[in-house]
This record gives C-alpha cells, structure tokens and sequence, in this order.
C-alpha cells in the first residue's frame, strides 16, 4: 500500500478528507455506487463538490465539479474559461463575448453573458479575478439546470457550476475552487443578482 502511494500520490478520500476539514465542511462517503462527496454551507448556500464519469461504451471519461443552486433574482448569466479550452462553445448558451475591461484578465480568458453591464460589475471584484487565474484550467458557468439525468431546479432557482476533466487530489487548488465560489456569490448578491437565502435544493 505504501509503494502505491509513493507512485500515485494519496488517494481523494484522504486529500477530500483533509479538505472538508480545513474548510469545516462534511466528507460523505458514498459507497461504491454513488461516490463520496463534500458538502459545505457559505452563508446560507449549499456548496458540493463530487465527481462523476461518462461512459461512451468502449470509454469513459470523469470531471471533477463543484455546485452551487441559489436564487437568482434577474436572470443573469455568464460563463468563463481559458483561451483555446472551450472554442464556440458560448454559441450554445445564447451568450456574447464581452470584455470586462482588465486587460491581463480579458487577455487570458474568453467570458460570455447576457448582461454586459452585469458581468463587468461581477468582475470588478480583484479577489474574483485572482482566484479564476490562480486555476490553470477553468469553465465555470451559472446554469439552469443539469439536464434529463441531473437535478432539476425550481422557477427561479440556478447554479453556479465548475468542472474539470479528471479527478482533483491537489488540497490548494480544491481549497481555492470553494473560495472562489464563496466570493463569486457573494458579488452575485452585491450586483443584484442573488439572493442570500436557502434555494432549498439538495444536490445528489
């Protein structure tokens, strides 16, 4: 067991083990069938971070992510990556390219939203923007919901939405990610597009 560790590193249970620790969030060990889970409270958000695999048949492939439902009061939606990581994929959303006036952050990063105004005022927030660089890659993303097989919110109700390819075991990086969401949801709240109160929505 030792030598293994020497050659992959500790395993996610141990690293999410520590990190819901230093976080004061709740580690939940799902078995086999489900996967384990953090479940950490912002305020009053609810913020989960799991990972979950795709399957194509012959392959499969698994993201790490991390979730947020909240009550958004306007509508306002944006969706942030790095350059050359996600090409066109805005197209899909319905969401224009829009620089949000720092020239080193607009030059790594391709942002879209459907509030041009909005997105400058969520990015105006330095600790946002040096917690998005601090990420080598990133697709972070407020969204409706998660699809036929994923959970389905109520009127009014979206999610803040991070994920990544593969399975994070780097404590930082992890630590950062929740900080991240923990201030970008708080600024939802400053620029009035988030209520700080319960959505009530559980994540499975």
């Amino acid at each position: 067991m030792g030598s293994l560790r020497k050659i992959f590193g500790p395993s996610k249970e141990e690293v999410w083990t520590k990190l819901s620790e230093e976080i004061e969030a709740d580690f939940v060990d799902g078995g086999f069938l489900k996967g384990d889970k953090i479940v950490a409270k912002v305020q009053e958000w609810v913020i989960t971070l799991d990972t979950y695999t795709v399957s194509t048949g012959k392959t499969s492939t698994t993201y790490t992510r991390m979730r947020a439902p909240y009550v958004n009061k306007d509508g306002f939606r944006f969706k942030i990556y790095r350059k050359g990581f996600l090409s066109n994929i805005g197209k899909l959303f319905g969401l224009q390219d829009i620089e949000v006036g720092f020239s080193e952050f607009d030059g790594e990063f391709i942002i879209k939203g459907n509030n041009t105004e909005k997105l400058s005022s969520l990015f105006s927030n330095p600790k946002l923007r040096e917690l998005i660089q601090a990420q080598r890659d990133i697709s972070l993303e407020v969204k409706d919901d998660e699809g036929w097989f994923g959970t389905e919110f109520p009127e009014g109700v979206d999610e803040l939405y991070f994920q990544v390819h593969g399975v994070l075991k780097d404590t930082e990086r992890l630590k950062n990610l929740y900080y991240l969401f923990a201030v970008v949801l708080n600024q939802l709240c400053v620029i009035g597009s988030a209520y700080e109160e319960d959505p009530n929505i559980v994540l499975k």
